[in-house]
């Protein structure tokens, strides 16, 4: 059920800061949620381009193929909210089954408790002391707020626990394993880990509840590194435990890790976990999976490894338009970098409609070179390919740099009507 922020967001006004919503729209003061009523075609229901669409059945696949993985291995999710900041999708990942949701900076979070998020993982150490205040005032307000964020210093610890002194409430943390010399954050040894975690134990403030590290930061990752990093995780937890380091209160012990492209080393290692003293919340975190892509994460997704367990589908389109054809080898469309994904990678072409006839067919002969700030350039292979005014959808690498240009997303079904608009907070 919709959570009262989430249904006012169908109140909001169809105006000018919406990419690609129909003029018309506008000019007959519609809110978002009387234009999905009206279950407008993409295509010939006065949407402009560039616009970007989710598929409505690609969403609900990934959704579901996710959540089932997750139950199947015995895993907590708490998918990365970083990547689609979209209440509404956060909402669906909680209806698959989802514990909480993660977020990497305090913005999201706070993001994440205006629409009533209630357990909430920030992978991240928060050395910052306002925020760190707020999320105390959080928990005193909330009994039923959880929160949990990584520590990865002995001077992180010691700035934290000054941020909260006399603040009403403690904050639970994880000790974060580094990847690796090179990689990204986190304590680089195990002797590091247990100085932190005693860091941790002479802070008030703070309360030690597990241990958590990002495993696609392994360098030169492969699944026999992989698996070997997630072990040494898993063996900390172990030791942690043997030696108390888990005060008293702790009800659960948190084990966490998991991007887009190892859940299966995760599942496979923490599935090798012993009992321990006190329950274990074995907490994925992917994020990427809920739209997926045309590219990067097709090449990286662990179901190529293990495709008896499921399956993606890209959920993305931007439909652009050709606006010039200057030769037979080149065309312009009206979408670049204001619009389009290109951190990992130029967009693919994927099919291209006619102005004229409104068929479609697979953007055989046409590649997208260079980007400049509102074109893409296109090489053709012959004059027929394309014509000014054609519309050509391009799917994109790396969900989290698609979601964040575009702050309302019409959701097309199999029928091609758009009925629902996804809003994003970045």
């Amino acid at each position: 059920m919709p959570s009262d922020a989430v249904r006012r967001l169908a109140a909001e006004p169809v105006d000018h800061r919406f990419k690609g919503l129909p003029p018309d729209a506008e000019a007959a003061g519609l809110t978002v949620g009387e234009l999905a009523a009206q279950a407008r075609d993409l295509h010939d229901g006065g949407f402009t381009t560039p616009v970007l669409t989710l598929d409505a059945d690609a969403l609900d696949h990934n959704l579901t193929v996710l959540g089932e993985y997750a139950a199947r291995h015995h895993l907590a999710f708490a998918p990365h909210g970083k990547t689609c900041m979209a209440p509404q999708l956060f909402e669906r990942q909680l209806e698959h089954g989802a514990w909480g949701i993660t977020a990497a900076v305090p913005h999201q979070a706070r993001v994440y408790r205006a629409f009533g998020i209630q357990r909430i993982f920030l992978a991240n150490e928060l050395v910052d002391a306002a925020a760190l205040r707020w999320v105390a005032a959080e928990l005193a307000a909330d009994p039923a707020f959880r929160f949990v964020c990584y520590v990865d210093s002995v001077r992180g610890v010691e700035l934290m626990d000054r941020a909260l002194r006399g603040q009403p409430a403690r904050v639970d943390v994880v000790v974060e394993l580094g990847a690796g010399e090179g990689a990204r954050t986190g304590a680089r040894t195990d002797e590091n880990c247990r100085a932190v975690a005693d860091a941790v134990a002479a802070a008030p403030a703070l309360r030690l509840v597990g241990i958590a590290g990002y495993e696609a930061e392994v360098p030169d990752a492969d699944p026999e590194k992989v698996h070997a990093w997630l072990r040494r995780l898993t063996g900390l937890a172990v030791e942690f435990d043997k030696a108390g380091r888990f005060g008293e209160d702790v009800e659960e012990i948190v084990v966490s890790a998991g991007g887009s492209a190892w859940f299966d080393a995760v599942a496979d290692v923490f599935g090798e976990l012993p009992e321990l003293s006190r329950p274990v919340l074995r907490l994925l975190r992917s994020g990427a999976y809920v739209s997926h892509d045309h590219g990067w994460y097709s090449r990286l997704t662990p179901f190529n490894r293990v495709p008896q367990e499921g399956g993606l589908r890209p959920a993305f389109r931007l439909w652009t338009q050709v606006v010039s054809r200057p030769s037979p080898t080149q065309a312009f469309v009206n979408a670049g970098k204001r619009d389009i994904a290109y951190d990992l990678g130029l967009p693919e072409a994927e099919l291209v409609r006619d102005a004229l006839t409104g068929e479609e067919r697979a953007a055989t002969g046409v590649r997208v070179v260079k980007l400049s700030d509102q074109h893409a350039w296109l090489e053709t292979g012959s004059a027929e390919d394309v014509r000014v005014g054609d519309w050509v959808a391009l799917g994109m690498s790396h969900p989290c740099t698609i979601f964040e240009k575009w702050p309302l997303i019409p959701v097309v079904g199999a029928d091609g009507a758009v009925r629902e608009y996804v809003r994003t907070f970045f």
